[in-house]
């Protein structure tokens, strides 16, 4: 066991699903896995593994923000040896074509957080999704007409704002929505030779001020789950 994660070796298997709520977690493992079988609850972040399709995929919430975040997925690498991190989360739109319950594949993100200010002093890093992930995700959302978007999202560290009008110079940008996690999962795993995807559905809209409850937050992530799992 880990630190923040007490399964035994081979309890984790090689590709990992990631939502930051663990209730998430646990709602997926029932609603998609079969035989799930819970093998964490250290500081109730749930994490359960099973079958999809016949092949072992595991489940761990990661929490909020991207601290939180790279803990998991250090010690999901680094002490189970995972080799696929999928991000499946929510997400805030930034762009009216953007639209609730929208699906957005992050091929990079930006970021707000310094977690890579102090590795490249006076550089940047572009942490960017895996091509093959990325790829067969988006075939497979062609394959079975699932509307997405594809693009650079924001990773920020501050959910309430000060400014509510703050998310219009990143919009002018192109980005597409903002969460908290993605920038450090892509640079966790550039860092350690994994691969990771994020996959997020629109949870509510920055441009409309429209937002999901949490039942239909629920529902809603069908859609995004199936191309989640059409990877494995």
């Amino acid at each position: 066991m880990s630190i923040h994660i007490e399964a035994d070796k081979g309890d984790i298997a090689e590709t990992v699903l990631l939502p930051g709520d663990p209730l998430r977690a646990k709602w997926i493992a029932n609603h998609f896995l079969e035989h799930p079988k819970q093998y964490n609850n250290i500081r109730g972040m749930l994490g359960f593994t099973g079958l999809y399709n016949g092949k072992k995929v595991s489940v761990q919430g990661t929490g909020m923000g991207i601290p939180s975040t790279l803990i998991y997925c250090h010690e999901l690498i680094n002490h189970y040896g995972v080799k696929n991190l999928i991000r499946v989360g929510s997400a805030g739109s930034y762009l009216e074509k953007v639209k609730i319950n929208d699906i957005v594949m992050a091929m990079a993100a930006s970021s707000t957080s310094g977690i890579n200010t102090a590795r490249f002093p006076g550089a940047n890093f572009a942490p960017t999704a895996d091509f093959q992930l990325f790829t067969k995700a988006a075939n497979y959302a062609l394959q079975e007409n699932i509307q997405v978007h594809a693009g650079n999202v924001l990773s920020s560290d501050i959910f309430y704002e000060d400014d509510a009008e703050d998310y219009k110079k990143w919009a002018r940008f192109g980005i597409l929505c903002v969460e908290m996690e993605t920038a450090g999962l892509y640079t966790i795993a550039a860092q350690h030779g994994a691969s990771a995807l994020s996959l997020l559905t629109i949870s509510d809209s920055l441009v409309t001020g429209e937002s999901l409850s949490s039942e239909d937050r629920e529902k809603s992530f069908s859609d995004m789950m199936k191309i989640a799992l059409s990877v494995v």
